[in-house]
């Protein structure tokens, strides 16, 4: 209500200069259909997941403003899975719960010289997501109570501070204790970044206040400052290399009652040759002393593009990660009937940042093809244990349309 109160009250306020100007409306509609498949060993019984999910709203601009509204609904057709909060407990989980809800509301107003403010509930994603992202995979997408200024006054700089009063989780309406519908808290996100023809430059702060005692009991709470520079580098007409290195220190923040300090390391370097793309990459997630969440924690992240498909390192172990990968992949255009089409693959060993602990390892393979407003996908992830977790593997089929 605290979100849906403000942006009512900014466009009554904000909208009536603007009325001059004509009003264009935008419709919103975004619709998928997805089998997920779950194996994983210590549960009896396989996870078998068919979900629709669809998202319905308009964008109505006019002058410097534009308002957004836009609904999202996901329905179970086959129920024989653990959503995370419906009590299936027999089965892995699959977390895509049944769900209705406002997804965003949001007021945007351009009308100062290279500045976008925009208030109300917001997608955001920053940089590659690692940090702050919408958790796009999942039905279910996380969105912020938020007001955010992203300013560009300077050639080739640009700043992006957010404050976030409230974490829309995936977890939908029927979210509860450690899986909440929302995570109220006062978060501040900030980017201030770099832009040169060899790349970005971005240094940041994220100060993550999970403001919710049944949430880990406040210890994802944290504060987080570091640097990220990611480019590429032309060889020549078709050959291009790119590169990608990050460093962040985390702490402690606000009412966390853990005591600890982790250092974040990310290095990738790779090759594209036309339609190819190979790379590889080391990320070190740290650890302080072992203690549960005393390792790098990113909660707000969209979790499921790093460390594997099959999520098993969505909370960092209490002794870190390190997570040593190599990707490839192709695409092809206008190959009969599709538009593209894409396939990748990619390789992770997992160990521990203390104690020298071999977690296991996991492939991951993909194919999507795009033909007009549909794409079509199949994507496949196995994670074969040793020190951590156990034997998953997880199979999905979607079929999406945007408008």
């Amino acid at each position: 209500m605290r979100t849906l109160s403000l942006c009512l009250l900014s466009a009554t306020a904000l909208a009536s200069p603007a009325l001059a100007d004509p009003v264009v409306i935008k419709p919103l509609i975004d619709a998928r259909i997805r089998y997920e498949g779950v194996d994983q060993k210590g549960i009896a019984n396989n996870a078998e997941a068919i979900t629709i999910r669809v998202r319905t709203g308009f964008e109505l601009s006019s002058g410097p403003f534009a308002l957004l509204a836009e609904a999202e609904s996901t329905m179970a057709l086959d129920g024989d899975y653990n959503s995370g909060v419906n009590g299936n407990g027999a089965f892995p989980i699959v977390a895509d719960p049944q769900n209705i809800e406002l997804n965003r509301l949001q007021l945007q107003f351009k009308g100062l010289p290279k500045t976008l403010v925009t208030v109300g509930r917001q997608r955001i994603n920053l940089d590659d997501q690692r940090f702050v992202g919408a958790v796009g995979w999942r039905d279910n997408e996380q969105t912020f109570d938020a007001a955010r200024i992203e300013w560009t006054g300077i050639k080739n700089v640009k700043a992006d501070v957010t404050y976030a009063w409230s974490d829309r989780t995936i977890w939908g309406i029927d979210g509860f204790g450690a899986r909440q519908t929302a995570v109220d808290g006062d978060n501040v996100f900030a980017n201030l970044s770099y832009k040169h023809k060899y790349g970005t430059l971005t240094g940041f702060a994220y100060l993550v206040d999970q403001d919710e005692v049944a949430v880990q009991g406040f210890a994802l709470s944290s504060q987080t400052y570091g640097v990220r520079f990611a480019g590429a580098a032309p060889l020549s007409k078709s050959v291009k290399i790119t590169y990608i290195a990050s460093y962040a220190r985390q702490s402690d923040y606000h009412r966390n009652l853990n005591n600890y300090e982790a250092n974040y390391y990310f290095g990738e370097l790779g090759v594209e040759v036309k339609a190819f793309k190979l790379a590889g990459g080391y990320e070190v997630l740290g650890a302080d002393n072992g203690g549960a969440l005393t390792s790098f924690q990113t909660p707000l992240a969209t979790l499921h593009k790093f460390n594997g498909w099959a999520d098993k390192f969505v909370t960092t172990p209490p002794n870190g990660l390190r997570d040593l990968y190599v990707t490839g992949g192709y695409g092809w255009k206008k190959v009969g009937p599709f538009d593209q089409i894409g396939v990748n693959a990619a390789y992770h060993q997992y160990d521990s940042d203390r104690l020298s602990l071999d977690y296991g390892s996991e492939i991951n393979l993909q194919l999507a093809a795009k033909f007009g407003k549909f794409t079509a996908l199949a994507k496949y992830a196995d994670y074969q244990a040793k020190a951590f977790a156990t034997d998953t593997t997880k199979l999905w089929f979607s079929l999406e349309w945007a408008y």
